[in-house]
């Protein structure tokens, strides 16, 4: 029997990955969430009735959560964070906090006698001042390799308050496992999407507005890119590396690099799945959005043998699906 903690497990990747794991034989995973951003929704609630699933409603900022954890083990997912650009800017020190002391709780937790393995989730946002600051001058930045530099360019910008908090945990993780003796991975997921990803991210916010029928539809930047790495294809990798003895120790990007698409063109693939085309008004990105963003995966695919396969022609339109039900039973 595999014993595996997920953090963060009512989010949107983390509970993807608990159904993903849950789903397996031989599996008994314990979700920690405090629901302060992810939600108690239908599909959260069938995953927690799961014969092998234990739920524990904690807030891994305080350490009471210990007294609910008992034996061995052997794998430990932590993925507890506060995402999301919006709150990046309107809850700057939240989301430090919360990433920063849930990891240092969790990690001070852990030995060699309580955990087989431990994986910290991280994101290309530890990089992307690197990206936004060197890329003309460095064009081998993209797609980005795992031994990128970390930079934080403008430590008074909000948005930082999420990458500033990803490469405290970097540092964090590799520091305390190496001290304890704890076998460690870290991963950086770039820009996964999916149903139940939330409604402050670039794909809800384009559903939403065609749910509303807004027009002419505002678009922020646009000429910016992404590789957009599908939940599904996300998960299977997150496993393959905590699984891998060759992963130990090492920093890997999960992503899909063959998806690069400028914004602007995602929005008239979205508007196209909806038959929906309406002017498009474009206003400037906000300050400090990363220009592009596109994860090197050779790593990955040299440690475990997988390469993300799924494809946004494939997926959106399910997903679209999925946002405009959800936007018709919230009105």
């Amino acid at each position: 029997m595999r014993r595996i903690i997920v953090t963060g497990g009512s989010g949107f990747i983390g509970y993807h990955l608990a159904a993903y794991l849950s789903s397996q034989r031989n599996t008994e995973v314990t979700v920690i969430d405090n629901h302060s951003r992810g939600t108690a929704d239908e599909m959260f609630e069938e995953l927690i009735s799961r014969d092998n699933i234990n739920f524990l409603k904690e807030d891994l900022t305080a350490k009471n959560f210990y007294n609910k954890l008992h034996g061995r083990y052997d794998e430990i997912y932590h993925l507890a964070a506060i995402n999301g650009t919006k709150n990046f800017y309107e809850r700057p020190y939240e989301v430090l906090r919360v990433g920063i002391l849930s990891l240092m709780n969790l990690l001070e937790w852990c030995n060699k006698e309580n955990c087989g393995a431990f994986l910290f989730s991280s994101s290309s946002e530890a990089y992307a001042g690197a990206v936004n600051n060197f890329l003309n001058e460095r064009p081998e930045f993209i797609p980005s390799a795992e031994n990128m530099p970390l930079v934080v360019d403008d430590v008074m910008n909000p948005r930082w308050s999420y990458g500033g908090s990803k490469i405290a945990g970097e540092l964090l993780t590799v520091n305390y496992c190496r001290t304890a003796g704890v076998p460690f991975k870290i991963i950086r997921y770039h820009n996964v999407y999916g149903v139940r990803m939330g409604y402050d991210h670039v794909l809800p916010e384009f559903f939403k507005r065609v749910y509303e029928k807004v027009n002419p539809f505002p678009i922020f930047g646009g000429e910016e890119t992404r590789a957009f790495c599908a939940v599904e294809d996300a998960v299977k990798a997150t496993e393959l590396v905590m699984l891998s003895e060759k992963c130990d120790g090492e920093i890997v990007h999960i992503g899909n690099s063959s998806t690069e698409i400028k914004i602007i063109d995602l929005l008239k693939l979205v508007l196209d799945i909806a038959d929906y085309h309406p002017k498009i008004e474009i206003h400037p990105a906000p300050a400090g959005c990363v220009m592009r963003r596109c994860p090197n995966t050779e790593k990955l695919f040299a440690l475990t043998g997988f390469k993300a396969a799924k494809t946004l022609e494939e997926t959106l339109p399910k997903m679209y699906e999925w946002y405009i039900k959800a936007y018709e039973s919230r009105r």
